[in-house]
């Protein structure tokens, strides 16, 4: 599916020779685009920006959180969004529409964004006028996880409707999640199969120590707790961007 980070692999190499072309290639992209992530960081840095990096699998509720947390926050913290999806604009009409700038990024084919992607995105972003920084990723629960886009924090979110094993199946995502949100729990008494607290579980048993908290943006359960870890996320970037004599 994607052509930019070879998890497809490419069908027409050597069979002998594939499995070191794909692993050399996909080493040398990801050292070029921890590079640029750095960069991206050290900017963000310099406006005093904090940067979220929200990650699931399609229908995880993403964009219906992002539009909840608007409503919560938007009177307290200037917040921008960048939008990645394979294609249209469908997700950053709806957060324009909460009042929030969005850049949308379309991969075409590309099945996570990368550091490149988030760097032009920036550039329609007046970052002066922003304190939080939201990044939502490209629907998918493998590639995301490996491209280090220059945020300060990973969120994964998990919705009720997927199941609870999800943090066991895609290790790799939910143990760089730096919070793991368990979305759409307005349903779970109509899906009593999601257990909250195995799926913590799975999560504990990645090495994450992290928090998990049960959200969701229809009924608002949780996101006053999810808003006080936002806050306190950009104040404690102010803190280290300014430093302790402002």
């Amino acid at each position: 599916m994607c052509d930019t980070c070879g998890c497809a692999g490419p069908q027409h190499l050597d069979p002998s020779t594939q499995g070191r072309q794909i692993t050399e290639g996909l080493g040398g992209l990801l050292q070029a685009n921890d590079r640029q992530a750095a960069r991206n960081r050290a900017h963000l840095d310099r406006h005093g920006v904090f940067a979220v990096n929200l990650m699931s699998a399609p229908g995880a509720g993403k964009t219906a959180l992002l539009e909840a947390t608007a409503g919560l926050l938007g009177g307290d913290l200037r917040i921008g969004v960048i939008v990645g999806d394979l294609e249209t604009e469908n997700d950053a009409d709806r957060l324009r529409a909460c009042g929030l700038p969005a850049v949308q990024i379309c991969t075409g084919t590309a099945c996570h964004l990368d550091a490149r992607m988030v760097h032009e995105a920036l550039h329609g972003l007046e970052l002066d006028r922003l304190d939080l920084l939201f990044i939502e990723n490209v629907g998918n629960l493998v590639c995301p996880a490996s491209f280090d886009l220059g945020q300060h924090c990973n969120v994964a979110l998990l919705s009720t409707p997927e199941g609870d094993d999800k943090p066991a199946k895609y290790p790799v995502l939910f143990r760089a999640a730096d919070l793991v949100l368990l979305t759409k729990r307005d349903l779970a008494p109509y899906m009593p199969e999601f257990d909250a607290g195995r799926a913590e579980a799975h999560v504990r048993q990645l090495g994450n120590a992290r928090p998990v908290l049960e959200v969701s943006a229809r009924s608002g359960e949780g996101m006053e707790f999810w808003a006080d870890w936002l806050r306190q996320g950009v104040a404690e970037r102010r803190a280290l961007t300014i430093g302790p004599e402002g």
